[in-house]
């Protein structure tokens, strides 16, 4: 029986390498975006603490302006990175997409080519069966012919 010899089989490994390569890339962005989650939870928990702060600092009775100032301030610059944040986190969402989308394709790409190699490798052995079976005929042929000239 002939080995089969998928002939597009270095181009499969280069596909299943570029689809390793996409998962990899998918995973670095999916752990940025987890760390930028967990920034801006840490922010608007700050934001809150900060908030809180400036109420307490109004209660009646004796009021520092120069604290509230102060507070009032911090809480603005928090904000800004606030926004800044979700800013990054709707481009990181958007990159995040992109990789999924590339693995996607990259994954399209491995199975069109397995299957390919899975269909060749039945039409192969559907082949080498046939193969199998002409020499087993060609065989009984012989034998028979050898037998009816001893008849003879």
């Amino acid at each position: 029986m002939a080995k089969f010899q998928f002939r597009l089989e270095s181009l499969l490994k280069l596909r299943e390498a570029s689809r390793q390569q996409r998962r990899l890339e998918l995973a670095e962005a999916f752990h940025a975006e987890r760390i930028l989650t967990d920034q801006a939870g840490q922010l608007a928990q700050d934001i809150r603490e900060v908030m809180l702060r400036s109420r307490v600092s109004v209660s009646p009775g004796y009021v520092d302006v120069d604290q509230l100032r102060d507070t009032h301030r911090y809480r603005l610059v928090l904000e800004s990175q606030q926004a800044v944040m979700e800013q990054r986190m709707k481009q990181l969402t958007q990159e995040v997409q992109k990789r999924r989308d590339a693995l996607a394709a990259a994954d399209k790409e491995v199975r069109v080519l397995e299957k390919l190699r899975e269909r060749q490798l039945s039409e192969h052995a559907a082949a080498e069966l046939h193969r199998e079976f002409m020499e087993l005929d060609e065989v009984a042929v012989q034998q028979w012919n050898q037998k009816a000239r001893v008849g003879e």
